[in-house]
């Protein structure tokens, strides 16, 4: 076994045996145990690192619908038997974001870079699936243990993130410059199941995630984020739909498409606030995005934060409130029943995501090559093509709606959650409100990014919960972090109490991450 996987695999076992929920299944194998790698193994390694990395079927549920997406009000529970929908985090799941890094995801990248030279594509490609895991990790907690990850101690320093971000821009940076020396050679070919092995889709793909970081941290280091966001900007960001980055899934192990699976036990819906933006702005991406309740033939989302008398009105049972699209489950008439569609792609990185992102950095006075409005128009323009809306007459007609969200109709009698239009305003105030909602659309269904955005933007605006189970968070409240799990304290507690003096804050879902100035 490779000893610097021994303080993680300790993480893993404790994991594992701290309990489940029924779409957890036990690991009966050792995922980070890998002895020698050659050329033969490398690419295999590499599928792996993205399909984990990318958040497999067997932690779906518990790590993006059941927190993360839930945060970021895409959906609510239409069921009682979980409660994150009102704050209150289960300690076993805190843990998995860290599993999925860790054991699963990080010793591939790692056998990469020591069996590749660093000028190499293959260097160059782990790299910049290492920042898309990390990122995502530091974001959900804060400081998380970076540097030292995967050394053969039983104790791990944890890093402040800071100093993690200016990493990952290193990172990023020596990715493309290694990528674009290759002059558009394949790297890993069909073994990449993002790109096919196209190098210069994943150089769009390294600058628009160094584009992403730019603006996460544009609050707390704005000079900083002007610097990286331009250079992501003149090294080449996405700039069409078939640039996007989507994730290929299949029914091998568990490489099936997790928000397909889940969407087959119908225990979440739309959310009111998706409900409002969508059903108000006569969204063309409601029927991709979403589908008719079964029972009633209407599009109807449930308030976040409801409690169990709520949920179990008969107006907000799975049959009255809308499942996701089709594109991932169907409702049999025959069965009676939900089907999933497990090998549909997952989305990884929108290219639409780019236009907004360099839109609000327009507004901050970045050189972003365009006007905000221009690159805001542009970002829902890729979005509807992405989501396979091509009617040129009805995208144009969207962009310039003064149409603005509407009553849900949901049985919280819920008014409009806000006033922001699509048709680009006249004050900064609301064009910044305008950029984030419509970037929030755009990123769905990736409700880890969602939820960040929203607590690093303030945008969109979104209901409060009906209810609150956290003392931390009461109602108006959102939430800020995930907090560290008990698996911390057991597994590396002398580390762990250093980490939490970094926070700035108590250890609890309402301190901020070092971004999230808002």
């Amino acid at each position: 076994m490779n000893k610097n996987n021994i303080f993680f695999l300790i993480v893993a076992f404790v994991l594992i045996c701290t309990g489940c929920t029924k779409k957890f299944e036990d690991i009966n194998t050792n995922p980070a145990k890998i002895t020698e790698a050659g050329a033969t193994e490398i690419p295999f390694m590499f599928s792996k690192a993205e399909s984990a990395g990318t958040i497999q079927r067997s932690y779906y549920q518990t790590i993006s619908i059941l927190m993360p997406d839930i945060f970021a009000q895409y959906y609510a529970l239409t069921t009682t038997s979980f409660q994150t929908d009102r704050y209150a985090l289960n300690d076993t799941w805190l843990s998995r974001p860290g599993i999925v890094t860790y054991v699963l995801t990080l010793p591939q990248l790692q056998t990469i870079f020591s069996v590749t030279a660093p000028t190499s594509g293959e260097y160059a490609l782990a790299n910049i699936m290492y920042v898309y895991v990390f990122h995502r990790l530091t974001d959900y907690y804060g400081p998380v243990p970076y540097f030292h990850a995967g050394e053969s101690s039983l104790s791990i320093p944890y890093d402040p993130q800071d100093q993690i971000y200016a990493d990952m821009f290193k990172r990023l940076d020596s990715a493309v410059t290694n990528l674009k020396a290759l002059n558009g050679a394949n790297v890993f070919g069909t073994y990449d199941i993002i790109y096919g092995g196209d190098t210069k889709k994943w150089i769009a793909f390294a600058n628009t995630l160094r584009l992403r970081l730019a603006l996460r941290i544009s609050g707390i280091a704005p000079d900083e984020a002007k610097t990286q966001a331009e250079a992501a900007v003149r090294a080449g960001v996405m700039t069409t739909s078939d640039q996007s980055g989507y994730i290929q899934r299949s029914l091998n192990g568990d490489d099936a498409n997790g928000l397909s699976f889940n969407a087959a036990d119908n225990e979440f819906s739309m959310s009111s606030t998706m409900a409002s933006y969508l059903k108000g702005y006569a969204d063309p991406r409601l029927p991709v995005y979403f589908q008719p309740a079964v029972a009633t033939g209407q599009f109807k989302g449930l308030r976040n934060g409801s409690p169990a008398t709520a949920i179990n009105l008969p107006g907000n049972r799975p049959a009255q409130t809308s499942n996701v699209g089709t594109r991932w489950a169907t409702w049999s008439k025959d069965a009676n029943a939900w089907v999933a569609n497990l090998a549909v792609s997952e989305p990884v990185l929108h290219a639409a995501e780019a236009y907004f992102l360099r839109a609000e950095g327009a507004l901050n006075g970045w050189d972003m090559g365009g006007t905000a409005q221009d690159l805001y128009e542009q970002g829902i323009s890729v979005s509807m093509q992405e989501w396979g809306i091509t009617d040129a007459t009805a995208v144009s007609n969207y962009i310039h709606s003064n149409a603005v969200p509407a009553a849900p109709g949901d049985e919280a009698n819920s008014p409009a959650v806000s006033t922001t239009p699509v048709k680009w305003a006249a004050t900064e105030t609301d064009q910044r409100a305008q950029i984030g909602t419509q970037k929030w659309l755009c990123l769905f269904p990736d409700g880890v990014e969602g939820w960040a955005e929203f607590r690093r933007s303030g945008y969109p605006a979104m209901y409060p919960l009906l209810e609150s189970d956290n003392p931390d968070l009461p109602v108006g409240k959102f939430i800020n972090r995930l907090p560290y799990s008990s698996v911390d304290a057991a597994t590396n507690g002398v580390e762990l109490k250093k980490a939490q003096a970094m926070l700035g804050g108590p250890d609890n879902a309402a301190t901020h991450v070092w971004w999230d100035v808002n």
